[in-house]
C-alpha cells in the first residue's frame, strides 16, 4: 500500500510543451506512471512524446477525456496561483505544484480555495511525490529508491534524494516519499503526512525531514508524542545557518530567535524522535 499516489494514479501535466515540462512528463512516463494528458493554451489538438499523451487546453476537458486525478503543475510562478486554481475546478483530488517563487499572498488565496474545494495540494516548491515501484509524480529521481516500508517527509528536495539513496544502499525502501516543500503557505503540512503514514498498514517506519524556520517541525513534535505508535527518525537542516538569512526555502529563515534548528531537535527529540547528526546517517540508525 502507498499514500496519496499509486499504479493508478492518472496525471495531467500543465504546462507539458514547456522543457522543464516536458522532460519531466518523459521521466514520469518511463518509470511507469500514467501519464494520461498534457494542458497548454493554444496548443489544444497537439500529442508530445512520440505521440504517447495528448495536449489540451485547459485542464477541465483533460480530465472529462481522460479522467485525470492528479495534476502536476511545471508553470512559471506568475501563472502557478491560476493554474492550481484551474486544476481545482477540473475538479482533481490532488495537485502538485513543484513552482518555485509564488507570492506568499498568492498562496494565501489558493489554498484558502483548495480547503473549500476539499482538494488536496502539495508544495509550491517541493520535488513532488514517489511511491517507489508504482508512480512518481514530480522529479523525485526514480532510481535513487526501492519498495520498501519507510515513509518519508520532507521540506527539503535534495535531503529527501539523499536519505533515500541511503536507505537503498541499505537494503531498504520507501512506501512513499513525499516532500511537501519549504515555502511558507504551502497546501500538505507534516502533520498531514504523518497522520498518513500512521494510518497506512505498509508503513512500519517514518523518516521526517525538516529545516530551519516556522514551527512546523514543532508543531509536528506534538503530533507525534500524542499520535504516533510508529517509530519516527528525523534530521533538522540548517544548524550553521547565521539568524536572518534564508537558507534555501523561502520559509528557511530564523527571525526572532524562533524557528532555530536546535528547538527544533529538541522538541522532536522530547518527542521520542531519534534524531540523526547527518542525513545519510538516519538509514544507520534506523538498520540498528
Amino acid at each position: 500500500m502507498s499514500i496519496l499516489v499509486d499504479k493508478n494514479t492518472r496525471v495531467v501535466v500543465q504546462g507539458i510543451t514547456g522543457r522543464e515540462g516536458l522532460f519531466h512528463a518523459e521521466q514520469m512516463l518511463e518509470y511507469g506512471t500514467q501519464v494520461v494528458a498534457g494542458t497548454r493554451p493554444g496548443k489544444g489538438g497537439e500529442w508530445v512524446l512520440d505521440g504517447k499523451v495528448p495536449v489540451f487546453d485547459t485542464v477541465q476537458i483533460a480530465v472529462e477525456t481522460t479522467g485525470a486525478n492528479t495534476s502536476v503543475i511545471f508553470v512559471p510562478a506568475k501563472f502557478a496561483p491560476d493554474a492550481m486554481l484551474e486544476a481545482a475546478d477540473a475538479g482533481v483530488d490532488l495537485i502538485v505544484c513543484l513552482t518555485e517563487g509564488v507570492p506568499v499572498q498568492d498562496m494565501m488565496r489558493v489554498r484558502n480555495y483548495l480547503d473549500q474545494k476539499k482538494v488536496r495540494l502539495i508544495g509550491p516548491n517541493c520535488p513532488g511525490l514517489l511511491t517507489p515501484g508504482e508512480a512518481k509524480v514530480g522529479i523525485i529521481p526514480g532510481n535513487i529508491a526501492i519498495p520498501g516500508n519507510v515513509g518519508v517527509v520532507s521540506r527539503s528536495g535534495t535531503l529527501t534524494y539523499e536519505v533515500l539513496y541511503a536507505l537503498k544502499q541499505k537494503g531498504m525502501g520507501a512506501s512513499t516519499c513525499v516532500g511537501i516543500g519549504g515555502d511558507p503557505i504551502n497546501g500538505t503540512n507534516f502533520i498531514d503526512v504523518l497522520a498518513m503514514f500512521e494510518d497506512d498498514p505498509e508503513t512500519d517506519v517514518v523518516v521526517m525531514i525538516g529545516e530551519i524556520g516556522g514551527s512546523d517541525e514543532e508543531k509536528a513534535a506534538d503530533f507525534i508524542s500524542k499520535n504516533m505508535t510508529k517509530p519516527v527518525y528525523g534530521f533538522i537542516a540548517g544548524k550553521t545557518a547565521p539568524p536572518g538569512k534564508r537558507m534555501g526555502h523561502a520559509g528557511a529563515i530564523v527571525e526572532g530567535g524562533e524557528g532555530t534548528a536546535a528547538e527544533k531537535v529538541k522538541a522532536l527529540q522530547a518527542a521520542g524522535v531519534v534524531v540523526a547528526d547527518h542525513p545519510e546517517a538516519i538509514a544507520e540508525l534506523i538498520k540498528s
